[in-house]
């Protein structure tokens, strides 16, 4: 039986910068109407990103069989190098050569908070990515895309009967409520941050109960405090794990959903499952850089052990 986890989503370059404060003290809340504010980043630094890229980067090391639907500029000949490097094929990745990759520059302050400006370019028309071409597979996840390719590709894993996690992250304002209501009706689960999981209640009129009934599903990220597994309108805590040291909050949700795809694609329970993506984001963070943490199945096991008493294999 195939384990293949078809990961629909950004392949993107990500500039980082480190603001040596915090915003709050700098952007007044009755001038916000009429925001000018510049921040000194002395630290900067070009990573590998993209949301697609970050899922399949610690999908991989665990041990799984990512797949990438995605579509990349003229200037992504390193990178789809690297993703080759990593054992990653290449063969459903677009690449256009009359557009740039998708670029995020992220700016982030010393509470860890973010200001991101993104570019889509290539990543707009991912759709003309096939995720049918794809399969066989046993998962699919709908990451932040192109918006036709979300729709898509969502679509696309309900017609082939592949069960798949909608992850709208940043690409949450591109949908009214009536798309969200469609694809989340389709989804096997739903994955969403503290902040994310509001406005999708905001914009579908369901809160996370009944979203959890319309799936089945609905993990929501909390950062330090951990996450929640909603099943059928019941919530679960999952505890957080502890970190050294908190770096860089850049890819740990990504990480986070490596780990949630691994146990999924075994066919663990979704606590099971977040426990795991609980460890992956905690390695991620002591990192900088979405891509830059080395991962090992005994580390991992053995911080799973620490946070939950038991290890994960």
């Amino acid at each position: 039986m195939t384990r293949r986890v078809l990961i629909s989503g950004s392949v993107a370059y990500d500039t980082i910068m480190v603001f040596e404060g915090h915003f709050k003290d700098h952007i007044l809340p009755d001038r916000v109407h009429m925001l000018n504010v510049a921040f000194l980043t002395p630290r900067l630094k070009r990573e590998y990103g993209g949301c697609a890229a970050n899922i399949a980067y610690n999908l991989k090391a665990l041990g799984g069989d990512p797949v990438i639907l995605a579509a990349v500029g003229q200037d992504a000949g390193d990178y789809l190098e690297r993703i080759a490097r990593l054992g990653i094929g290449t063969e459903h990745i677009a690449r256009l050569q009359e557009h740039y990759t998708a670029q995020a520059f992220i700016t982030t302050d010393l509470a860890d908070n973010q200001i991101i400006a993104f570019h889509p370019g290539a990543m707009s028309h991912a759709h003309c990515v096939s995720a049918a071409a794809a399969l066989p597979a046993a998962l699919g996840i709908v990451a932040p895309n192109g918006k036709d390719a979300m729709l898509g590709h969502a679509a696309q894993f309900r017609a082939a009967g592949v069960p798949f996690v909608f992850d709208p992250g940043q690409g949450l304002p591109m949908f009214d409520g009536e798309e969200l209501r469609g694809i989340l009706e389709g989804a096997a689960a739903v994955a969403v941050n503290d902040y994310e999981s509001g406005l999708l209640a905001e914009k579908t009129g369901w809160d996370e109960a009944e979203i959890s009934r319309r799936v089945g599903t609905l993990i929501v990220t909390r950062g330090a405090q951990g996450s929640e597994v909603w099943t059928s309108g019941s919530c679960e805590r999952v505890a957080p794990v502890a970190i050294e040291r908190a770096l860089d909050p850049t890819g740990c949700g990504d990480a986070y959903r490596g780990g949630l795809l691994y146990g999924a694609a075994l066919g663990w329970d979704w606590l099971a499952c977040a426990r795991l993506g609980s460890v992956m984001g905690a390695l991620k963070i002591e990192h900088q850089g979405a891509q830059n943490h080395a991962i090992d199945r005994e580390t991992v096991a053995r911080r799973h052990a620490l946070a939950y008493g038991h290890r994960p294999w």
